[in-house]
């Protein structure tokens, strides 16, 4: 269990710094629809039972965030966000269990490498101590859906998976770099 994180407007943050966690806010939304779409669409027991359980803790994600960072900081997207991230579960779930688990593999992938830079950049101000353990949490989370999914996956799934992957990268860094400005 991570200590109370203090309110954000209690903490010494730089204006980017609340970039990168209005961009959190943004993708913890997102990947909650992600699985909302997944399960809108799939009839497979197994991917529906995976897709609950990991919503279950990106709805946890997202309520931090969201009553932790001001208003004033979340992203004016957020509905953008929400479609964009149904959309993405969604189609995945039309093409089948070995592509949602692709899909999730790629976006938590990336996740990974985001929190982690997070985690680096805030590191070296102990003031930020419960905020960095909150992050490291999460991403730990984060890393164990990716790790469910990927050991769902029988193969490496050839260069259509490898692109997928990419794109899904891509995307994700996209939505990101958007998230931190608007």
């Amino acid at each position: 269990m991570t200590e109370h994180v203090p309110p954000c407007n209690d903490l010494p943050l730089s204006d980017d710094l609340i970039a990168e966690l209005r961009s959190d806010h943004a993708g913890e939304c997102g990947a909650v629809a992600i699985y909302t779409g997944i399960l809108a669409v799939s009839r497979d027991a197994k991917v529906r039972a995976f897709a609950t359980e990991h919503r279950d803790t990106e709805r946890v994600h997202w309520a931090f965030f969201d009553e932790w960072l001001p208003k004033a900081h979340h992203s004016r997207l957020l509905p953008l966000w929400r479609a964009a991230g149904w959309l993405l579960g969604a189609f995945s779930a039309l093409f089948g269990a070995r592509a949602v688990f692709r899909t999730i593999a790629a976006v938590e992938t990336f996740v990974e490498q985001h929190y982690l830079e997070q985690i680096k950049t805030m590191a070296a101000q102990p003031e930020l101590r419960s905020l960095v353990a909150k992050l490291e949490q999460f991403c730990d989370e984060e890393v164990e859906h990716r790790d469910d999914a990927s050991g769902r996956l029988d193969s490496g799934g050839g260069n259509i998976a490898s692109l997928w992957s990419r794109i899904v990268g891509s995307g994700s860094s996209l939505g990101v770099a958007i998230a931190k400005r608007i």
